[in-house]
């Protein structure tokens, strides 16, 4: 029974270790997102239809650069999630063969 438990208690210490990596760049990206279209506002050099198409263009590649983030993280969450349900199983055939 204490290796059963040592056994799950080292999967949930797993678990929490890499728990937060895809919230903390969705994160992270919308908040550089929202600070550097508030920057770029209050230092545009140029005339407005000049700025708003520089706006335009970067927040078109922002849009793109996000969509590949989100798939990376995406990608990610399945191959841990793969991962976690071998270590699961793992651990259920070790309880059950007792």
């Amino acid at each position: 029974m204490d290796e059963e438990q040592s056994e799950r208690r080292q999967a949930e210490e797993e678990v929490a270790e890499r728990g937060g990596s895809a919230g903390s760049f969705v994160a992270g990206v919308v908040f550089g997102a929202l600070l550097g279209a508030g920057i770029a506002l209050l230092v545009a050099p140029d005339r407005g239809d000049k700025t708003r198409r520089r706006l335009g263009r970067g927040l078109r590649r922002l849009r793109d650069e996000a969509r590949d983030g989100l798939d990376d993280v995406s990608r990610e969450a399945r191959r841990e999630l793969a991962r976690r349900r071998k270590t699961l199983e793992r651990l259920r055939d070790r309880v059950t063969d007792r």
